[in-house]
């Protein structure tokens, strides 16, 4: 699969930067943190397109109102959205900022008109969040766009994954990419269950990672350990900028560490391989190997008490230690000089 000029071969592993409304209704801030985004090791950056109109009504009933112990509690849906949304008149010239940085751009449609607004700018992929993974309708018609179409788990149960997977599928639409999530703002970080991307991957076989709220690196890290070649996290240029999404996100020194953390990580992983480098080959003389340890006169019974097993390693492999016991040497050997089979009667290294 390849969004833009990004290849998930070779698990490459997908950095995005969430704009969401830390431009805090300012486009010159937007554009800035587009630009921050790509300096701290972004491969992309996420917008969220909508109005408070297409997300919910302007409607003061208590339904509305947030009273989950969020950064939000207490404000009305609709007067959070309309704090919050990116204007779509800048979407524009937010993808060209973008462009202009060598980042991939793509954004979350809420909507049916935001899908289509979004296909005018040619997006390359397109991001379900968590809390529209039940909008079956939306999904279907994302995935009909032919597009990779990547779906936030955090409000889900198998049943709503399996039906927003098999809808993408429904729809000939097989690029599917599934980020565990924690839906709680900041997520602490022992409900991250990442095992159960993993299992993303194995029930599904799709590509799996994470769209991570916690304050830390740990979980893109493991993340990447456990085979997610997704990492989304919010980012922002100053928390003490404030709004609706700060307490939350990342600012550039802490986003450019989790890249480092994360690039570290999937290094560290490398292949596959037993063969030993130049360097490791070199450090093998450290090992150990049979040395004699007391003098011996020729004719003199190897034991253990003048051979044993100690560093370094230049004398006979220990796993002969057994078998030289009670051979005779056919020289006068000093303590201190590692044993080999040209020191033993009868000719015993030709045997083993």
């Amino acid at each position: 699969m390849q969004i833009g000029n990004f290849s998930f071969e070779n698990n490459n592993i997908l950095i995005i930067a969430e704009l969401s409304a830390n431009h805090n209704g300012d486009i010159e801030v937007a554009k800035e943190t587009i630009r921050t985004a790509k300096k701290t090791g972004a491969n992309a950056i996420k917008l969220q397109t909508y109005t408070p109109d297409t997300l919910t009504i302007d409607c003061k009933k208590e339904y509305f109102q947030i009273k989950e112990n969020s950064p939000w509690d207490g404000q009305y849906l609709y007067d959070l959205y309309k704090e919050a949304f990116t204007p779509w008149e800048w979407h524009a010239e937010l993808f060209e900022v973008a462009k202009a940085e060598g980042l991939i751009c793509f954004s979350s449609p809420f909507d049916k008109t935001a899908v289509d607004f979004l296909e005018k700018l040619n997006v390359p992929a397109y991001k379900i969040a968590s809390f529209e993974i039940q909008d079956i309708p939306l999904i279907e018609y994302v995935a009909s766009k032919g597009k990779p179409i990547i779906i936030s788990t955090g409000i889900a149960a198998l049943e709503d994954i399996e039906l927003a997977v098999n809808t993408c599928k429904g729809a000939g639409n097989e690029q599917i990419i599934l980020l565990k999530c924690t839906s709680s703002y900041p997520a602490p970080i022992d409900l991250a269950n990442l095992n159960t991307m993993v299992d993303f991957r194995q029930k599904f076989k799709v590509i799996v990672g994470v769209s991570d709220h916690t304050m830390e690196n740990t979980v893109p890290v493991v993340s990447t350990a456990l085979g997610g070649q997704v990492i989304e996290k919010h980012f922002i240029l100053d928390r003490e900028m404030g709004g609706a999404d700060s307490s939350f996100s990342l600012d550039p020194a802490e986003f450019k560490a989790m890249v480092e953390a994360v690039k570290s990580a999937k290094s560290s992983l490398g292949k596959v391989s037993y063969e030993l480098s130049e360097k490791v080959k070199k450090n093998k003389k450290f090992a150990r190997s049979l040395f004699v340890v007391k003098d011996i006169k020729k004719g003199e019974i190897l034991s253990e008490e003048n051979v044993r097993s100690i560093r370094p390693g230049y004398g006979l492999h220990p796993k002969y230690f057994n078998e030289i016991l009670g051979k005779k040497v056919n020289e006068d050997i000093e303590r201190g000089t590692p044993l080999n089979f040209e020191m033993i009667e009868f000719d015993f290294y030709n045997k083993l």
